[in-house]
């Protein structure tokens, strides 16, 4: 089992940028893909960007053209860079590993990080 834990959150004011970085531990080739959500107080977790394990990315069309999602093998580590941040952005965010292939679905992940809150002031 892999376990993820997420950091880089924090406050911005609206159009600025952060980068969400996410670290893996234990079993990190036991995935197919891993993605990026987010949830906002009172709405479902929302796909963001993906990246399977041969390197396609998927990305919502809502951060698409500002967010953009990488990985350092090396490092063990995913990555979330988001720039031209609006106050609608603001949710806490999960990275998440799958061995599924609905790389879109929420719930085709089962290994998920604690969650980073990023909040966007206008």
């Amino acid at each position: 089992q892999v376990q993820l834990v997420e950091s880089g959150g924090g406050l911005v004011q609206a159009g600025g940028s952060l980068r969400l970085s996410c670290l893996a531990s234990g079993r990190t080739f036991n995935w197919y893909a891993m993605g990026w959500f987010r949830q906002a107080p009172g709405k479902e977790r929302e796909f963001l960007a993906a990246i399977t394990w041969g390197g396609t990315l998927s990305y919502a069309d809502s951060v698409k053209g500002r967010f953009t999602i990488s990985r350092d093998n090396a490092r063990n580590t995913l990555y979330l860079q988001m720039n031209s941040l609006k106050p609608e952005d603001t949710a806490v965010y999960y990275c998440a590993a799958t061995r599924g292939v609905r790389i879109l679905l929420p719930n085709e992940y089962d290994n998920w990080g604690q969650g980073t809150q990023v909040t966007v002031s206008s």
